[in-house]
Order: C-alpha cells, then sequence, then structure tokens
C-alpha cells in the first residue's frame, strides 16, 4: 500500500534546517533502504511543506518515521497528516488498473 506523508513546515525551517538536515536524510535513507520510503523533497515556491512517499504494510511505518524525524522532535515540522494513496497508473502503481 501507498502512504504520502505531508508536511507543513515552521516559518522559519530554511533558517533552522542545517543543524537536523543529516539526521533527517539519514533517517530517510535508512527506510528508503527497508524499501518503506519511496520519494521525498520539499514543496518550492514557498518552501513551506513536503511530500514523502512510502511503501508499507500499514500507517504505522510511516508514524513511526514522523516520531523518529529530527524535523518534527524539533519543531521544523508544524503540522503533519498521512494518507493512503491509491496508486492505479504507471509502472510503480500499488493496484494498476489498465484500459479496456
Amino acid at each position: 500500500m501507498h502512504y504520502v506523508l505531508i508536511y507543513e513546515y515552521a516559518a522559519d525551517y530554511l533558517e533552522r534546517r542545517a543543524g537536523f538536515r543529516d539526521a533527517h536524510l539519514k533517517l530517510a535513507w535508512a527506510s528508503h533502504e527497508r524499501g518503506e520510503f519511496q520519494l521525498g523533497g520539499v514543496l518550492a515556491d514557498p518552501v513551506d511543506s513536503a511530500l514523502l512517499w512510502f511503501n508499507a504494510d500499514s500507517p504505522a511505518v510511516v508514524e513511526e518515521f514522523v516520531k523518529a524525524d529530527p524535523y518534527v522532535q524539533n519543531g521544523l515540522v508544524v503540522n503533519w497528516r498521512i494518507r493512503p494513496w491509491m496508486t492505479v497508473a504507471g509502472t510503480l502503481a500499488d493496484a494498476p488498473i489498465y484500459p479496456g
């Protein structure tokens, strides 16, 4: 099942992220190596949020990522939510549906 993690950043995110970025990226790459974290990054213009895509059996995997994320722990993320993402088209779709 695919899940999207949506982060909303603090107004001073860009000024404060340097001190936590390496730890955040280590967490993301470790999750990727386990096959969970698929892709992620900030939304630009303005940089106020991010989307992170996971492939997991349950949202609990994503919740554990959030709990361990230094961005969340240190207030760079002011709000977050997890949404199931029903992917149906493309080679990486979780439940591909092809036209008749």
